[in-house]
């Protein structure tokens, strides 16, 4: 008798107290039932308190975003002057590195892809990670990856991770 593949959407609902320690809890479940293949779709909750705030705004206001051109690069306003000092041009080339490495882990998120991240943990310890990245903060700069090997979620602040190599 020949088998038969199949495919189901399901939701599930998991509460704890941070998004990380659910998704790795979710991630156990998963792995040990030892589906074929699974991919999480979403996972990213808003919140109740949020969309009532929304919708009990008085006014909403439409604030303006920072365009950028084709390389990712932020294009300046035409309010902005244009006479900056050293420190604003170190912090801006310290931003655009930070805004151009967020894009490229959440190209790694989007497309599920494996990577190896080489992490220094402080005191000269470094850490050589494979893992795929499951959520990036851009307030934050933190990355949350699921360590492949060890079946765990780990957070890292951008300025911890010095490379990275795609598989």
């Amino acid at each position: 008798m020949s088998k038969s593949s199949y495919v189901y959407n399901v939701q599930l609902l998991i509460e704890d107290e941070h998004h990380a320690s659910a998704l790795a809890q979710l991630l156990n479940k998963l792995n040990a039932a030892n589906f074929i293949d699974y991919k999480i779709l979403s996972g990213i909750e808003l919140g109740q308190e949020l969309d009532a705030r929304i919708a009990n705004a008085g006014s909403k206001a439409t604030i303006p975003i920072q365009q950028q051109d084709t390389n990712g690069k932020a294009v300046s306003s035409p309010t902005k002057s244009t006479a900056t000092n050293d420190s604003d041009k170190k912090k801006d080339s310290k931003e655009d590195s930070y805004s151009h490495s967020l894009d490229i882990f959440h190209q790694f998120k989007s497309k599920n892809k494996l990577i190896r991240l080489i992490v220094n943990r402080g005191l000269g310890i470094k850490s050589s990670i494979p893992c795929r990245v499951i959520n990036v903060s851009e307030q934050e700069s933190i990355i949350t990856v699921y360590h492949v090997d060890e079946k765990q979620v780990y957070t890292f602040r951008l300025n911890e991770i010095e490379d990275y190599i795609e598989s």
